[in-house]
């Protein structure tokens, strides 16, 4: 049987007749599928349906009876008895129509269900800010007789950490809540069955046998052994429902729901900060281009099927607590699905589906979730480019990333992780790490390691400003280089700690059963707060700043005489000191061991916590106000841009990626009237800002459109 032959010989599986056949029959290669089956779509929307009689009435039902009444109380429902599980809850649907695209979360929509294996204290809290009582039974259970994730960290912490954590120098750390930041491929479970990933997982667990013992080895054996038990809760849940996933999908209908059990198995048991999808488009194509030939279903049953299953993904919920919503600015999960690009062929991954998920926007309305995530190049198909347009400004529902630079760094079967996080989708995953206050440390410099809300002193043994002269800009950057050094140290132990015991207590078993058997693992660390402290600093060198102190002698505010050059403006003398803080945050953070021997990345990336991290924060001498927002991510400084959109993208360009592998946020607002005064004018000036600032900005990772 040659790599290329067409499959309709009898020993090929029924479920692969009509596809080309190649490595990924042979052993577990999803891309491999990819690349040889799927069809590259260069035309436009027209071939596009509207949404199903069902559909409509689906969506309906859902706003009707669930989501506007969940708007009026921010929680609709808790199941406040069942610790939750892959398969512990009975089926629930949405209404009797409700057979396209079937499985909940729990057994009613919107309901959510309690993940006390994070922590049992974050549990609670959810569940009285809910109006609803914990079960005492289950309290006992998770604070008696079962550890839990929280519990083993704050075992651990160091006393700098407490501090670090309590001051909101670090911010959002993982060690109440899952972690997130890992992509399951979803797929396998379409292409190849529960029964063939379960043997390959236990023929991976087998692999090490006779080799001598060691703490990877037993953890090796033990985690593989979960990755098999949570695969067959996989079945279990999908036979609640009366599928049998023990082998590979047949077509389309079962592609989709296949994937989706895969997924929704991962939303019942973790509560990641990020739940990303990956990316689909191509390979769920592969099924809906045969059916499609073969005359089996209609391109408005094709679009019924992306319909019903972005339906289900935007209605995943998770348990949290105020506080935690006020650190993401709301209640987001990020589904994210990740599409278009090239391969590394040169074709490009646009597909019909590719359309089909963006259509998704008009047949039910925007929404952030699922977040849909373009990777563009400007060699896009123009049909494509111009529909994408066309649906940020009609939703503002969709972000975009640089295809070139994720597929240069992880390939072209990458997906984004959150907003920005890319990775190889199966074969690689994230210790997500929350992000570090880089600006709030400058202040810490300038003050001794007091903390300029509070007055405590949380950094010992550091040298603050000494009188009420002008701030003098080496003596300033010295002290902030020592400050991050402790900084940068306390945060890495929090993450390796976090992590540590994460594997142990609250493992993402079903979401690694979906990974090869070595993976490569990234430590994802991040800064909040770049703008100010370039522009700060800026201010520093460039003009003269006074300190102005309380009675205390802390420093908690600034006079800042004359001009000195912003960042966000393409001028070098400021982009070069945000560069430089990207890069020396880097590396402090490159010389500190880290668990698992993890790669460590950074991301400049705050498009929901710079609020909180705001109201953490004193003063500047940038003149930045004690408790404003932070600007978003790479963003300038609030309002102080003023050379336009394509030098603050020129400006951004200037971060080294490589120093932020993790991922840059440039955020970007533009109403429609100021694209132009047609649709068509709109569009093509739309199509021309990102192609010219992606080309302009090669550095920028992410150039989100949402907010028109």
């Amino acid at each position: 049987m040659t790599t290329e032959a067409v499959a309709n010989a009898t020993q090929v599986p029924e479920a692969w007749q009509g596809f080309n056949l190649g490595k990924w029959n042979e052993e577990i290669d999803v891309r491999d599928f990819i690349q040889r089956n799927y069809t590259p779509y260069l035309g436009g929307e027209e071939f596009l349906a509207g949404p199903t009689e069902k559909t409509t009435s689906l969506w309906e039902t859902l706003e009707k009876d669930y989501l506007s009444e969940e708007r009026k109380v921010r929680i609709l429902d808790v199941d406040t008895h069942t610790p939750t599980d892959i398969d512990a809850f009975k089926p629930g649907y949405i209404s009797e129509q409700d057979d396209v695209v079937v499985g909940l979360q729990t057994d009613s929509p919107l309901k959510r269900a309690m993940m006390p294996n994070g922590g049992w204290r974050m549990v609670e809290t959810a569940i009285h800010e809910a109006g609803k009582e914990y079960d005492p039974a289950v309290k006992e259970i998770f604070t008696k007789y079962r550890k839990t994730h929280n519990d083993a960290v704050f075992d651990i912490y160091t006393p700098n950490i407490r501090a670090a954590r309590s001051s909101h120098i670090i911010t959002g750390l993982p060690d109440a809540y899952g972690r997130g930041r890992i992509i399951g491929d979803y797929r396998r479970v379409a292409l190849y069955g529960v029964d063939y990933l379960i043997a390959q997982k236990q023929k991976d667990k087998d692999s090490v046998v006779g080799q001598p013992f060691s703490e990877h080895w037993a953890r090796f054996r033990e985690e593989h052994a979960e990755q098999i038990k949570a695969l067959k809760k996989l079945k279990n849940m999908a036979a609640s429902y009366g599928y049998d996933i023990s082998g590979p999908a047949k077509d389309a209908h079962e592609a989709v729901q296949w994937t989706y059990f895969a997924y929704l198995a991962s939303v019942k048991s973790q509560d990641g900060a990020a739940m990303s999808i990956g990316r689909l488009s191509a390979f769920l194509d592969v099924y809906f281009e045969r059916d499609l030939k073969a005359g089996k279903i209609t391109e408005s049953r094709a679009q019924e099927l992306i319909d019903n299953l972005v339906m289900k993904l935007r209605i995943v919920r998770f348990l949290r607590t105020i506080a935690y919503d006020q650190i993401f600015s709301g209640d987001p999960y990020w589904a994210t699905w990740s599409d278009a690009g090239f391969g590394d062929d040169g074709r490009t991954l646009v597909t019909k589906t590719s359309f089909r998920l963006l259509q998704t926007l008009r047949n039910l309305g925007p929404a952030p979730e699922p977040n849909i995530t373009i990777f563009w190049d400007e060699n896009l198909p123009e049909g494509y480019k111009d529909f994408c347009a066309a649906i940020s400004i009609e939703t503002s529902s969709i972000q975009y990333e640089s295809d070139p630079q994720i597929r240069e760094h992880w390939g072209d079967d990458a997906a984004i992780a959150c907003c920005v996080s890319p990775m190889r989708v199966g074969k690689q995953m994230q210790f997500f790490g929350a992000r570090v206050n880089a600006a709030k440390a400058l202040l810490y410099a300038i003050n001794g390691g007091r903390d300029e809300m509070s007055g405590k002193l949380i950094v010992p043994d550091h040298q603050g400003v000494e009188g009420d002269g002008p701030l003098d800009f080496d003596d300033i950057w010295e002290k902030y280089e020592q400050m991050l050094d402790w900084v940068v140290g306390t945060y890495v132990e929090a993450l390796n700690i976090i992590h540590y015991c994460h594997d142990r207590y609250a493992y993402e078993a079903i979401e690694m059963a979906l990974h090869d058997k070595e993976i490569v693992r990234t430590m994802g660390c991040g800064i909040a707060g770049l703008s100010i402290v370039a522009d700060s600093l800026s201010a520093i060198k460039y003009a003269k700043v006074y300190p102005i102190r309380d009675e205390s002698g802390l420093v908690v505010d600034y006079r800042t005489e004359g001009d000195f050059p912003i960042y966000g403006n393409d001028d070098d003398r400021a982009d070069d000191i945000a560069a430089t803080v990207v890069h020396t945050v880097m590396s402090k953070i490159r010389a500190i061991p880290l668990y698992r021997d993890a790669i460590p990345t950074q991301s400049v990336l705050t498009i929901t916590s710079n609020v909180v991290y705001g109201k953490a924060t004193g003063s500047f001498p940038s003149g930045h106000r004690k408790g404003t927002p932070f600007s978003p991510g790479a963003n300038p400084e609030n309002g102080m841009d003023t050379h336009g959109m394509v030098a603050s993208m020129l400006s951004v360009g200037k971060l080294d990626y490589n120093d932020a592998l993790d991922g840059i946020s440039l955020t970007n607002t533009i109403t429609p009237q100021g694209l132009g005064r047609t649709k068509e004018e709109q569009v093509a000036n739309l199509v021309g800002i990102l192609d010219a600032g992606f080309l302009a900005d090669e550095s920028c990772v992410e150039d989100a459109t949402k907010g028109f």
